[in-house]
């Protein structure tokens, strides 16, 4: 037992070490650490090989290769300037709705897209605040947006169909927006003035791209009878990318570049990481260890959940390890939805203030500031939700 709790430990630091340079190579590598501690590695050979041969892991990496993709090929072709300059609303609302709909699709370094807005919209707001909106409502969509990577991948592992987690996120998302609003909109006033002629074009052909995904993914599982429900999210994703392709005048050379750039190889191996660590980790006979060691599970899930997200600077990292030990120590084979909506948005709210999150040095670099500058502006509303976090933790998970 001594040897098997060892190897859970030192898989879990050579995780959280490697992630910092490399996420994919961090999971496969923990996930090798933990079954040379205990398995034997034709078992470790055979759960890699399974899970490589899953169509549904499989499906699942392809999607999350394309979906960088289609942010690509928007912010290439001009459709993502096209939805921010035509949106025509107030500051308040551009200064938390734009840094929101270019964090809908995962663009590397899409933190650096939105701060020029949240700049020059936010005139005579203090840095400080700038960078703190700017991290906080980038991200905010991640609560909801059903093909978002982060969501969907802490989903998967939960063992819950994303649909069915929505209702219990939901709540949390609003509570952001209001918290939002309350501590870095509240006293913005004034009408941006636009260089450019409105274009219903442009801002409805956009979101048009945008939209499809979730609702084409969402209308194919609940009207057709499919084996796999990852069919429809491949199949919702590439309709998504052709609508934007079809939008654009790049060429297949371009394409290509696109897809270099974005890194989309980088995003499909962390699903075949992600469940390549899951899948040793059951077999390990740490969930059995896990199960008889009586943890506390709102400890569990929202204090170390926050921490974890604070040291980490990942949601995925963080939710491939507090969701299976919670699973493990629990009697069902899955996460609660309630459980899970808790368990996320409290990693959400240690992510979005972790000093190692690229999105946090990007925006303290380009505002100017120092990270107490960012973590002054951002520590209150981060706290308001914990405290509501920790209350549903011991309301509901306890």
């Amino acid at each position: 037992m001594l040897i098997t709790w060892l190897g859970f430990f030192v898989s879990i630091a050579v995780l959280l070490l490697v992630s910092r340079k490399n996420l994919p190579l961090a999971l496969f590598s923990a996930a090798i650490v933990l079954g040379l501690f205990t398995v034997s590695p034709p078992t470790i050979g055979m759960k890699i090989y399974e899970t490589l041969i899953d169509p549904s892991i499989l499906l699942l990496a392809v999607a999350m290769g394309l979906i960088p993709l289609i942010g690509g090929v928007m912010e290439e072709s001009g459709q993502m300037d096209g939805l921010v300059n035509n949106l025509r609303i107030g500051k308040k609302s551009f200064l938390g709705i734009s840094p929101a709909l270019i964090g809908m699709l995962p663009v590397p370094g899409g933190a650096l897209l939105s701060a020029p807005l949240v700049e020059k919209v936010g005139e005579g707001i203090e840095p400080g605040t700038k960078a703190s909106l700017n991290v906080w409502f980038r991200h905010i969509l991640f609560l909801i947006y059903p093909i978002s990577p982060e969501l969907i991948v802490s989903i998967e592992i939960a063992g819950l169909d994303v649909y069915d987690a929505l209702p219990y996120l939901f709540p949390f998302f609003i509570f952001s927006l209001l918290i939002g609003y309350v501590f870095f909109l509240r006293g913005i006033k004034g009408k941006i003035t636009y260089e450019k002629k409105f274009s219903a074009k442009d801002l409805m052909a956009p979101l048009m791209v945008i939209a499809l995904v979730p609702i084409l993914d969402f209308s194919l599982q609940r009207m057709v009878d499919l084996p796999l429900r990852e069919i429809s999210l491949i199949i919702a994703v590439i309709g998504s990318l052709s609508l934007s392709l079809s939008l654009s005048n790049l060429n297949p050379a371009k394409v290509l570049a696109i897809g270099k750039k974005m890194r989309i190889w980088h995003f499909a191996l962390i699903i075949l990481g992600m469940f390549v660590f899951l899948n040793i980790f059951k077999a390990s006979g740490v969930p059995e260890m896990i199960a008889s060691a009586n943890f506390s599970k709102p400890m569990l899930c929202v204090v170390i959940g926050f921490l974890l997200g604070i040291v980490t600077g990942r949601i995925q990292v963080s939710a491939s390890i507090v969701v299976p030990i919670y699973v493990a120590s629990s009697t069902l084979n899955f996460m609660q939805p309630s459980v899970f909506a808790i368990t996320f948005f409290s990693i959400f709210l240690g992510y979005v203030i972790s000093p190692i999150h690229p999105c946090v040095s990007i925006s303290v670099e380009y505002f100017k500031i120092q990270i107490k500058d960012f973590l002054r502006a951002s520590i209150l509303p981060v706290s308001v939700g914990f405290l509501l976090a920790i209350i549903l933790g011991w309301l509901i998970i306890g």
